[in-house]
């Protein structure tokens, strides 16, 4: 017979356990799913991402409404649970009533707010789900918005480098001496602190909050010793507590978190609780991996089988702000403890072990964190260390002397090692799906979750795929390009090339492509390399790009685009200046942001109104300034030795003739440039994909630069004397890049696997470099061209129009 099941909450523990309930009985539950959020079940670990705007909302639904539906599941999402009515086993819901055999509580936590004065002015928000994600995105849009974030935590100091990204001032507030100091130790806090300065975000420990000050909303921020920070945000990340009042109403057994024995069950036998709601053996829990062990023995509960939930101890393996972070064991200092230090300034690595008599009791990493996972299980099996004291810190492949096979050390882990923390999913559960069947990271992926979030463990499971499967699995040295073909990237560069293959039903057809046309995922990418291997004979396809790029202009959460005109170099003038204030006020432009890129950013503009606006700001002389656009972006520049009392060359003047030259042309990912006056480097130009840095012999030029979830200082390609020989190198560097890399690798990703050698023979060579020069100026020949202008017409105008005007009425 069919029992009812209802869930209140829709996160990742509830969403887990329906998982495995349906797995196992699907057709033995109608199941009921109350959310407050008006959406279902995310990745919340990747809600940073989608604040620093590299992965939208969809790239991180769980459970998306087909699944749902699919599955049976009653959705009443954005209704709020108003009460639990033990007695008649019904759950009261803001909209009726549902009845259930069983309750599944999963309330999460609360976010703690301190009780400061001020604490509830408009502008101050938690930062716990996607609400608090996009009020953020928000917040930073206003030009030079500030923002403050309270707590030095994970949760805090992700919501800091997702603002900075989005161009917010933003300065972080620490109440302990160190950050994230229940995961650190200090000298690892100081580095983490240090890497967030470079990224000009401010770090105050120490710091105790006051007082927040405001009228209608928040101004700013008062410390206990006088301090005042100015702000239009104010997030606070100082921790989460259990919700369960819910529960606590219902008359159910609860301390800090609602209590569960082993099989998750509450004081009601009816009634289950996972999550972070719950307290179990007097331990509450905020990490995924124990949350998803609770939702499987949850379901395993619900359908009668014998399970319990038993903790384990963990260890902590975060990525933070694009920084990779381990910490197990206890690392405190101790009379009896020793320490072992390994130190790395250049590549900012920091490791340390905790030595207790012969045992391993703490280790922490900062920057190389590969071995964590062998290291935890030293700790965690109490092995003796003894003999191996003296290469202990240089890892599982070193011990015994010399270099051991690379998969030994994961061959060694235990079953219950967690290989990917963003889905809590442990050695032991992969090994299950590749003896039940797997044998590729695609399949893995798709039976267990492992890599199917950031990826960064990607490696590993390729690793456990390796030791579990041995000479059956081949390392895959490149993925396919999509499920169309067997085919790399790489591979179908060259073959495009090599069989002069300069149509897309060329590719499909000679390549042995699976579909008729391709996909959504192969189709960018091979009309991007075939625009780029033939610039004159093959003509781009607008309908295999993205819809920011058919639409020339980006495209906003509520469906309005935004609007930049290229700027040269930064510089405008008076009369553009009117020209954009005037469009604005036309076409009532909600936001005129100015950008971290030097230019000015029209957010709001309906989709029927592009054309128009494009004529406008044509007419002014403005041109897109393809924001939009896989090319070049920006070249940011400093006043140089126009204004600047230290400038050692024209920067200004040479940012001007660089964008000038590269602007139109695509590339496999954005392209930013900057050039910097001297050694001072206001414009930044060592973080760029191209970043030029005068000095008073001439100019300097690194690339592969990165700013955004990674973060990586230019390499250096060539000192040049000239300004000539400065924009030769870089546009030869540039069609290098364009002729070689991977279709949405960013220069510094293609630099990873081509070696900067590689790039710097190339380009050493006169001959060659000026044939790249050369066919760089053939491509711009064809798409130096302004998109807007060519839009602007009457023609163009109707595609743009709305479907039908129902405000029309019918004649008579």
């Amino acid at each position: 017979m069919t029992q009812q099941l209802v869930v209140i909450g829709a996160g990742m523990a509830s969403g887990r356990a329906l998982e495995h309930l349906i797995e196992a009985s699907s057709d033995d539950w109608d199941i009921t799913l109350f959310n407050a959020e008006p959406r279902g079940n995310y990745n919340r670990i990747m809600l940073s991402p989608v604040l620093s705007g590299e992965k939208s909302y969809a790239e991180i639904v769980t459970h998306d409404d087909d699944w749902y539906k699919g599955h049976g599941v009653t959705c009443r999402f954005g209704e709020k649970v108003e009460r639990i009515d033990r007695d008649r086993k019904v759950v009261v819901g803001a909209n009726g009533e549902a009845p259930y055999d069983k309750l599944l509580v999963s309330t999460g936590s609360s976010p703690f707010i301190i009780p400061c004065p001020g604490h509830d002015l408009p502008g101050v928000i938690a930062y716990r789900d996607l609400d608090d994600t996009e009020a953020m995105i928000e917040a930073s849009a206003m030009p030079g918005a500030r923002a403050v974030v309270i707590g030095g935590g994970l949760l805090g100091l992700e919501a800091a480098a997702g603002l900075r990204l989005r161009g917010m001032e933003v300065t972080v507030l620490h109440l302990a001496g160190h950050l994230m100091e229940r995961q650190l130790d200090a000298a690892a806090g100081y580095l983490l602190q240090k890497d967030l300065e470079e990224r000009g975000i401010t770090v105050m420990t120490g710091a105790s909050t006051k007082e927040i000050v405001g009228g209608d909303r928040v101004e700013r921020v008062r410390l206990e010793d006088g301090t005042e920070l100015p702000a239009d945000l104010v997030v606070m990340a100082v921790g989460i507590r259990p919700a369960v009042q819910l529960a606590k109403e219902a008359g159910l057994a609860v301390g800090r978190g609602i209590h569960v024995d082993d099989q998750m069950i509450t004081s009601d036998e009816d009634i289950l609780a996972v999550g972070e709601c719950i307290e179990h053996r007097g331990a509450i829990f905020g990490l995924v991996a124990p949350l998803y062990d609770q939702a499987k023995v949850a379901a395993q509960t619900l359908i009668g089988e014998a399970a319990a939930f038993e903790p384990k101890q963990l260890s902590t393996k975060l990525k933070v702000t694009g920084v990779d972070l381990f910490s197990a064991g206890d690392f405190a200092e101790g009379e009896g403890r020793e320490d072992i230090v390994y130190r790395d300034p250049a590549r900012g690595i920091y490791k340390r072990l905790v030595i207790e008599g012969a045992q391993l009791i703490g280790a922490v990493m900062y920057g190389d964190t590969a071995d964590g996972n062998w290291f935890f299980g030293l700790i965690k099996d109490g092995t003796d260390v003894s003999d191996m004291r003296e290469t202990l810190i240089f890892g599982p492949a070193y011990q015994g002397g010399a270099a051991q096979d690379p998969l030994a050390a994961v061959a060694a882990l235990p079953a219950d090692a967690e290989i990917c923390g963003c889905n809590g999913v442990c050695k032991g559960r992969i090994v299950e799906a590749i003896e039940g069947g797997a044998t590729t990271l695609g399949d893995v992926k798709a039976l267990t979750k492992a890599s199917a979030s950031c990826g960064t463990c990607t490696g590993l499971v390729e690793q456990v795929l390796a030791a579990t499967l041995g000479d059956d699995f081949a390392m895959p040295s490149a993925q396919p390009i999509c499920s169309c073909s067997d085919l790399t990237h790489e591979d179908v560069r060259r073959l495009i090339k090599a069989r002069e293959l300069k149509s897309q039903p060329a590719v499909w057809q000679e390549l042995g492509w699976s579909t008729p046309n391709g996909c959504h995922v192969c189709r960018p990418a091979v009309n991007y390399y075939l625009l780029a291997d033939w610039p004159l004979e093959y003509a781009d396809d607008p309908q295999s790009r993205f819809v920011n790029e058919r639409k020339h202009a980006n495209i906003q959460k509520d469906g309005t685009f935004s609007v930049v005109p290229r700027m040269w170099g930064g510089i405008t003038t008076p009369s553009e200046l009117r020209a954009i204030a005037d469009a604005a006020e036309k076409y009532d432009v909600p936001t005129v942001k100015v950008t971290g890129g030097q230019r000015i950013d029209l957010l709001g503009v309906k989709g029927e109104d592009l054309p128009a606006i494009w004529s406008d700001l044509n007419a002014a002389g403005l041109v897109s300034g393809h924001a939009y656009s896989k090319g070049l972006r920006t070249v940011k520049t400093c006043v140089g030795t126009d204004h600047c009392r230290f400038g050692t060359q024209d920067s200004t003047g040479l940012g001007i003739k660089l964008e000038k030259r590269l602007w139109g042309s695509w590339t496999p990912h954005k392209v930013k440039l900057a050039v910097s006056g001297c050694p001072r480097n206001c414009a930044e130009a060592t973080c760029k994909d191209v970043g030029i840095v005068c000095v008073d012999s001439g100019f300097e030029i690194g690339v592969g630069g990165a700013a955004g979830m990674d973060v990586k200082e230019v390499e250096p390609l060539a000192k040049v004397a000239t300004e000539a020989e400065a924009i030769e190198w870089t546009v030869a560097f540039i069609q290098l890049y364009r002729e070689h890399a991977k279709y949405l690798d960013r220069p510094y990703k293609w630099l990873g696997k081509v070696g900067l050698p590689w790039v710097q023979d190339t380009l050493g060579d006169a001959e060659t470099r000026a044939a790249l020069v050369e066919r760089f100026d053939l491509s711009q020949s064809v798409y130096q061209t302004d998109p807007w202008a060519e839009r602007a017409t009457p023609e163009a105008r109707r595609a743009f129009a709305p479907l039908a005007d129902l405000t029309l009425e019918a004649a008579e």
